[in-house]
């Protein structure tokens, strides 16, 4: 079962969506909270394994509070889920450096958010497709430093090819399938790059593809 934290200021749509969420097989919803404080109190409390985060709360905000997550070393096994109304290039940014592992609209449909937070639990990074695309563009453009290619270059063959298809957006399934190997063998490339990179998730694998050149605009 993959614990679920569910943060939002709304009572109303917070309940909805553990609701939502509960129904889901394997999904099972272990707290909620009202904003970012009590949501960092109640990771700690609960040890969830992803937190549905919003981002617009009063006090201490969602990106605060995902930032706070992430660095807590009690809390390493939890991966942040940011749901907003917004799609704002600052608030995608803005969640990836404090550690988010995606970032879903609020317009989701009930189908998308469960596997949304299924994904995540899983270890997967998960963005809306308006925001992948800007997040793309953003990194293509942006000016990249030379430092990850250090890293990079102690990568073997096959792990920079793993990496590349990461950047471009596939699931281990379609790694597979293009590499002709086992998705148990994607998963164990995955689980050396998270560790020779060294990045905490697939979202940063991916920022690192990005950062050493390996994914090009089409």
């Amino acid at each position: 079962m993959i614990k679920v934290l569910v943060v939002d200021d709304q009572k109303l749509l917070r309940q909805s969506l553990a609701v939502i969420l509960d129904q889901a097989p394997d999904l099972t919803v272990v707290g909620q909270a009202g904003d970012g404080a009590e949501a960092v109190t109640r990771a700690r409390a609960t040890r969830p394994d992803v937190v549905l985060m919003d981002v617009r709360m009063p006090g201490v905000d969602g990106l605060e509070a995902t930032r706070r997550i992430c660095a807590d070393p009690a809390l390493t096994g939890a991966r942040v889920l940011v749901l907003s109304m917004f799609e704002l290039d600052e608030y995608v940014y803005r969640a990836l450096q404090a550690g988010a592992s995606g970032f879903l609209l609020k317009d989701a449909r009930p189908e998308e958010l469960v596997e949304a937070v299924r994904r995540t639990g899983l270890g997967e990074s998960l963005f809306a497709p308006s925001i992948l695309t800007r997040l793309v563009a953003h990194y293509v453009a942006a000016p990249r430093p030379e430092r990850p290619a250090g890293a990079v270059r102690r990568l073997t063959p096959r792990e920079v090819e793993v990496l590349a298809l990461i950047g471009n957006g596939l699931a281990n399934d379609e790694i597979a399938a293009a590499l002709s190997i086992a998705v148990k063998t994607v998963k164990t490339h995955i689980t050396h790059l998270l560790a020779k990179l060294p990045a905490r998730d697939r979202a940063q694998l991916v920022i690192a593809a990005f950062d050493a050149g390996l994914v090009h605009p089409r």
